[in-house]
């Protein structure tokens, strides 16, 4: 699964870019420039504090919050049930479920990160690991998104999912007993999730494991599992070796 991730603006903004120029210029006059996007720094970031996360829409790059509303969500209290429930989205059944089936089909996102962490499980102990590109600025997180409207308030609720697929070798040494990992998509693939004419059975091609060659991952401070703990530091970053561990180097 993600539930937790790293967006160091610099970085982020270089991995949107990089996508935007990719785009044939016919395409790309059509699309707001995501430099144009204000986006803040953060080095660790939980989904279930649901923040307001840079996405790249097809025509935009707009601020949306991580868990999803259902447009068809009746009042708040289902909304906040649902949130922490839809941080992601499981790609094997994402056509079925009633969450999501209606936003695969045309309210597809991404979310450009630097990274992820995700946990190991050794010895009954958690270590957590900071996951991240090889030889790029980020990556891009398949995703989804919906519009709920508060009843009550007539407030719009811009949210997001992220999509989840088996985990990839690197993954399933770290993501040991659930062993998943986000959809992480190239430009070529991420241009293709995001186009409207993109069909069912297309979209289902690029839900699955990404390339763990173009992957890396290290240890970290186990601070990094601590919600009492300010996590959105620089240092959570710093690599942490831990001797008990077998595979200090994954790959």
């Amino acid at each position: 699964m993600c539930f937790t991730v790293a967006i160091m603006k610099n970085g982020v903004l270089m991995t949107a870019e990089q996508y935007y120029n990719s785009l044939p210029a016919v395409i790309r006059k059509k699309k707001r420039n995501p430099l144009q996007t204000e986006i803040p720094n953060f080095y660790l970031v939980s989904g279930f504090t649901h923040p307001m996360l840079p996405v790249i829409t097809d025509d935009e790059m707009t601020l949306k919050q991580w868990g999803l509303i259902p447009e068809w969500t009746t009042d708040r209290h289902q909304a906040d049930e649902l949130q922490n429930m839809t941080l992601n989205a499981v790609g094997e059944t994402v056509f079925e479920k009633p969450s999501f089936r209606r936003n695969i089909l045309s309210r597809r996102c991404l979310l450009p990160v630097s990274g992820f962490y995700e946990w190991r499980e050794f010895r009954n102990t958690k270590y957590p690991y900071f996951v991240h590109p090889k030889d790029a600025s980020g990556f891009l997180l398949g995703s989804l998104y919906d519009r709920w409207t508060d009843p009550l308030t007539g407030e719009h609720h811009d949210t997001f999912s992220i999509i989840s697929t088996p985990a990839n070798p690197l993954m399933e040494v770290i993501h040991n007993v659930k062993k998943r990992m986000p959809l992480i998509l190239d430009d070529d693939a991420a241009d293709r999730w995001l186009n409207p004419a993109t069909s069912p059975d297309e979209l289902k091609t690029l839900i699955k494991p990404y390339d763990e060659n173009k992957m890396d991952a290290y240890t970290i401070s186990k601070a990094a599992g601590n919600p009492n703990f300010d996590r959105n530091i620089p240092e959570i970053l710093n690599p942490v070796k831990y001797s008990e561990l077998d595979t200090p180097t994954l790959f």
